[in-house]
């Protein structure tokens, strides 16, 4: 391998085309001609002892053992360049630029709404990239700027801030109720329409407070979006877990079990420490944890 070692504009193409599997789509999401494109890839191949990238197949092109072995270093430095760009994006004493924050479905698609509203009337000039995954993205490669998680962070150099705890427990819509009954005790539940997990089971120290074992096979319906089954239940497909403060706002919802089954969820802000100086990061970090303690309360 050169010295030098190769520009970034080839990882761009690199990942680009492992991304839509060809030249013609790589040229198209990074704006740029299609031979551009196929010039940068070769310069690559080159610059890496000539090792091949990609093969032809009758589906595209495919990555090659060493292509998958470049994917998550070129990925990294991909987060790495979009962090630089926000940093950069304004100035480190003024309330301007880009902020990426990252949650869970429910949390950014049920709770952050509001608090982020507040954010933008109080500083306008502030862009917020939000991220809805239930997979936690890595702050330390600066996958995002700020997160707020459910489980208490375990990486260092990490500021973190506990806002409080989140019940969970069982809801089920009156549609649902009229039809099936209500369940008198956790027995009876084994008569009723479960909504819960596929692949991706509660985090260990929520199942560690609940007596029953929960294994997917109690479900239904399983998914892994939290927002699949929130809408599921709200259609009175049947039982499911949820959080009383998002609950309440429809007078539909009907605790189940609430003396019997219940868990609850830690719920953290947490951001990269380098960022502490960086004013408009502070800002979004402060209002953050003020909004969800409100929201706990």
């Amino acid at each position: 391998m050169s010295d030098a070692g190769p520009d970034w504009d080839l990882y761009r193409a690199f990942l680009a085309v492992l991304e839509t599997g060809s030249l013609s789509g790589a040229a198209r999401s990074l704006g740029i001609a299609q031979p551009t494109v196929g010039r940068h890839i070769e310069a690559l191949e080159q610059a890496l002892d000539g090792a091949a990238l990609f093969t032809r197949s009758p589906g595209g092109l495919r990555p090659t053992e060493a292509a998958q072995a470049l994917a998550p270093h070129a990925q990294a430095m991909a987060a790495a360049a979009e962090a630089l760009v926000r940093t950069a994006s304004g100035e480190a004493a003024g309330v301007r630029g880009v902020i990426r924050v990252t949650a869970s479905d429910i949390v950014g698609a049920e709770i952050l709404p509001a608090i982020l509203t507040d954010f933008h009337e109080q500083y306008p000039e502030v862009a917020i990239e939000l991220v809805l995954s239930n997979r936690q993205e890595d702050l330390l490669r600066r996958d995002a700027d700020i997160a707020v998680r459910m489980t208490r962070p375990s990486q260092n150099a990490l500021t973190a801030r506990r806002v409080g705890a989140v019940r969970v427990g069982f809801y089920a819509h009156r549609s649902y109720l009229q039809k099936h009954g209500m369940p008198q005790s956790m027995a009876d539940l084994a008569g009723h329409v479960m909504i819960g997990y596929d692949r991706l089971p509660p985090p260990r120290d929520a199942l560690a407070q609940i007596d029953v074992e929960v294994t997917r096979d109690l479900f239904t319906l399983r998914t892994d979006s939290d927002l699949a089954q929130l809408a599921a239940m709200r259609a009175g497909f049947g039982i499911c877990g949820c959080q009383p403060a998002i609950a309440e706002r429809d007078p539909n919802l009907v605790p189940i079990l609430s003396q019997e089954f219940s868990f609850e969820l830690e719920a953290w802000v947490v951001m990269h420490e380098d960022l502490k100086s960086n004013r408009r990061m502070r800002l979004m970090f402060d209002h953050l944890v003020e909004g969800l303690k409100a929201y706990v309360r």
